[in-house]
């Protein structure tokens, strides 16, 4: 089911669409046994229990506000599960629940929700935050995007590496293995960016405004691992001449030749995907490359990053309708033709294995497989207003971060639309990242 933007969501709606996110969650963690719930992995990450918690508090203060009047309220987000009070590197030192003590938290939570949900006025009336289920899309995407970030903890775990339950298949990429320097030409001119849509889009996305592009390129596919490996061949980690200074910085600092997760064998390159090691496939997208990795790739080959409003319309807009579309496919939410997310794949596909999911600019894999960074600061939009909470989105408005675009194999598709925005400090390389360049014509 999806999350049908637009219009109210029934009772029943409401409760499928909460008890499958929460199955998915659990499924996630099913395989972890208590110590592996409560170690912080990396510093850069919550111990998992926390986030367990921390999606059971929110929707206690958000979901039980509306329906029983006698939850914490907006203010109640704090204490152990304020993530503002206790940032990540500490969270390891907080008096952490036991896997059993958690579950049981977020099941009683569940259970008064859906207790609650008959007696309620879904239709909203004068409540904003009720108005066609709002609310309850920001609990369900909260949720899911907890799910991609427990993955990359995931990734990151110490010890026995985890044994990620794959039950979805990859498509193989095209026969020749083409489309690696293709671009696709985007014409000039005034462009609708973002969407006015207040049942589902966060308020980052929001108002719909128009912006003036001239016309670029931008390339048809994001960029693959043979690539990255022809940049890396040609000495692209020790070329300061291709780096912008803070990214040289930051690569001398953290000796970084290769993205994360890649390292150097007798016979080459490998790369971990959660549980499975295997010899760097060259025709899979690059991943785990942060913002400066990948603005100095582009400066190699001669390209630049896109701006996420290029991003936008290269996936989104139809020039034969003059609209934009939900999706670089059309409105139809996605499915497992058109595009590689929702996780249980668990690893990239090759470049150009999803060819329903092309975008009218001919744009292939702009939604899944991997996040791709944008030159972009995570700014608000002409006539932004901050709904419901400013800790969502503005708060982390301004140039210390970038923003990214499309989504991962590790979104779920109700995380994931043509306007969502994502964003990250530039040196950040735990999250699903890769890239796909631009040019000036």
């Amino acid at each position: 089911m999806s999350l049908h933007p637009g219009r109210p969501l029934s009772a029943s709606e409401i409760a499928e669409l909460l008890l499958e996110a929460r199955s998915r969650t659990l499924l996630l963690v099913a395989p972890l046994d208590d110590d592996d719930l409560r170690i912080q992995h990396d510093p850069l990450m919550s111990p998992i229990v926390w986030d367990l918690g921390h999606i059971a508090h929110f929707e206690e203060v958000w979901l039980l506000e509306n329906i029983e009047g006698d939850a914490p309220g907006r203010e109640g987000l704090r204490g152990m599960y304020d993530p503002f009070r206790n940032p990540r590197a500490t969270r390891a030192g907080l008096d952490l629940p036991r896997r059993r003590d958690a579950f049981a938290y977020m099941g009683a939570v569940r259970e008064r929700v859906l207790h609650g949900l008959s007696d309620l006025d879904l239709a909203g009336g004068s409540s904003r935050l009720l108005r066609d289920g709002f609310v309850f899309r920001m609990v369900l995407q909260h949720e899911y995007q907890h799910d991609e970030t427990i993955l990359q903890t995931l990734q990151l775990k110490q010890g026995t590496p985890y044994p990620a339950p794959r039950a979805v298949g990859l498509p193989a990429g095209p026969p020749d293995g083409s489309g690696d320097a293709a671009m696709v030409r985007v014409e000039g001119g005034r462009f609708p960016l973002g969407t006015d849509d207040e049942s589902e889009a966060y308020d980052n996305e929001r108002p719909a405004h128009a912006v003036e592009l001239s016309s670029f390129e931008i390339d048809r596919h994001p960029v693959t691992n043979a690539r990255w490996l022809e940049f890396m061949g040609d000495g692209g980690y020790d070329r300061p001449e291709v780096w912008s200074d803070a990214g040289w910085a930051w690569r001398t600092e953290a000796g970084l030749e290769a993205p994360k997760y890649w390292a150097r064998r007798d016979d080459g390159w490998w790369q971990r995907v959660m549980d499975v090691e295997r010899p760097v496939d060259p025709s899979r997208p690059v991943c785990h490359v942060g913002y400066w990795e990948a603005d100095a790739f582009a400066r190699w080959a001669g390209k630049r990053l896109p701006t996420e409003a290029e991003w936008e319309v290269a996936a989104l807009w139809d020039p034969a309708a003059g609209r934009m579309r939900r999706y670089p496919w059309g409105d139809d939410p996605p499915t497992p033709l058109v595009a590689n997310i929702d996780q249980l794949a668990f690893d990239t596909a090759p470049v150009g294995a999803y060819p329903a999911g092309a975008s009218p600019s001919g744009c292939l894999g702009m939604i899944g497989d991997v996040w791709e960074w944008t030159s972009s600061p995570f700014t608000g939009y002409p006539g932004y207003e901050t709904f419901p909470y400013p800790e969502y989105s503005e708060v982390f408005f301004g140039d210390e971060y970038r923003v990214l675009r499309g989504g991962s194999w590790a979104t779920r598709a109700g995380a994931v639309r043509g306007t969502f925005r994502n964003w990250d400090y530039p040196i950040r390389r735990q999250i699903y990242s890769g890239l796909r360049c631009a040019r000036h014509v």
